[in-house]
């Protein structure tokens, strides 16, 4: 199973679990592929590969009905994410010694980038490695 950090550094992929999470709390069932590729104006094999990545990672599960899929989010995985950022958390009085900054949005924006980067590329090695034998 991939990182759980590498999977969700990609802005896509937490668009996706962003859209599932509003659709959860409207109280829908699920959220087809042709729904999610219309709200995030994306293609749908991009849509299709990131919620393939995302359904690995037990981030989502799918229910099929006849020739369609709708998928739901499955936060359990992000406890992981949880349990790594809490130290990090300062309380309001400052004990953690930890400070809060907001980034600029060009900084920002390039972290997203790099981030988006960085997941893609460890994603298709990943998926290459897997086709040799003997891995």
């Amino acid at each position: 199973m991939a990182d759980i950090f590498d999977v969700i550094a990609d802005g896509t992929r937490r668009d996706i679990l962003r859209l599932l999470l509003d659709r959860a709390a409207a109280g829908e069932r699920g959220t087809s592929v042709s729904h999610i590729v219309h709200e995030l104006g994306a293609s749908q094999p991009t849509v299709s590969k990131h919620l393939k990545v995302l359904r690995e990672a037990h981030l989502v599960s799918v229910r099929e009905e006849g020739q369609h899929r709708y998928y739901s989010l499955s936060a359990a995985p992000l406890d992981e994410v949880d349990d790594w950022l809490v130290p990090f958390l300062g309380d309001d009085d400052g004990e953690s010694g930890a400070t809060t900054s907001t980034l600029p949005d060009s900084a920002a924006h390039a972290a997203d980038v790099v981030g988006r980067a960085a997941a893609s590329a460890k994603h298709a090695v990943a998926t290459a490695l897997k086709k040799f034998p003997g891995r």
